[in-house]
């Protein structure tokens, strides 16, 4: 779908300098346990032979578009029926759990079944308060830690997405679609989440990431455009509606005393 920007570009003009991204929390709750994300930079030991792919220009220019998200919990999930067959989430960790059960669901959803891709297949989502803005068009897309190695992959594959964060920022969450369900799910606080990528109108362009302020004029924009999910199949569909009330400009970078 077309896209018309009509806001502000950045004063020194549209396509000069680094793309500037903005991320921010959507909330000051636990905000402690969230991790700034990082650039993803995988750099081995042998640096010095002149033809080491940590020195190749093109595995440097791929690992510097990408932005790792951290797991903020320490999870052990396991996936089973009740007597009455509904699909339910069982906390293998029980009362050595670092998440207490009665906050368990407050951070994990079982999707409902009837919205599973596959039959056999569960969904779950881990809500997170990441949200990333710019101000000129930018789409973000939301990918697995491809080049992070797991010794215990994960037993299934996370629902990627994109959609521009210039005019729809919202929360991330991390969906899973659990290929095998016989088998735990199991994320570590500390480990990578996932990545994040940054697209504007110039591929060529440096992606700038900095830590945005929560302003009274992005937090009522952010308002305009909560749980819209909840009442429209296509939310695609709003993106001309939420330009139309989006204020010219929503990152500005948080400054540290």
């Amino acid at each position: 779908m077309d896209v018309t920007f009509t806001y502000d570009r950045p004063e020194e003009g549209p396509g000069s300098g680094p793309l500037s991204v903005g991320w921010f929390l959507a909330q000051d709750k636990g905000a402690v346990l969230y991790d700034a994300p990082e650039r993803v930079s995988i750099r081995p030991p042998n640096r010095g032979h002149a033809k080491s792919a940590a020195r190749c220009p093109a595995v440097v220019q791929l690992e510097s578009r990408y932005f790792m998200v951290k797991c903020p919990y320490d999870l052990h999930i396991g996936f089973a029926r009740d007597a009455k067959g509904k699909a339910v989430l069982v906390n293998r960790a029980g009362a050595a759990s670092p998440v207490r059960s009665n906050k368990l669901g407050e951070l994990l959803t079982l999707v409902n079944e009837a919205e599973w891709r596959f039959p056999d297949r569960p969904t779950v989502q881990l809500h997170l308060p990441y949200c990333f803005i710019a101000d000129e068009p930018v789409y973000m897309a939301q990918i697995s830690a491809f080049a992070h190695y797991r010794a215990d992959p994960l037993p299934g594959t996370i629902f990627g997405g994109r959609f521009p964060i210039s005019i729809w920022p919202r929360p991330l969450m991390w969906a899973f679609e659990w290929h095998e369900p016989q088998k735990d799910l199991i994320l570590k606080r500390g480990e990578p989440l996932f990545y994040v990528q940054f697209e504007g109108m110039d591929p060529s362009r440096p992606v700038q990431l900095v830590e945005a302020e929560r302003t009274a004029e992005l937090a009522a924009y952010l308002e305009k455009l909560s749980g819209v999910v909840n009442y429209v199949n296509q939310t695609f569909a709003l993106f001309k509606a939420a330009e139309a009330v989006r204020p010219k400009r929503l990152l500005v970078p948080k400054t540290r005393e």
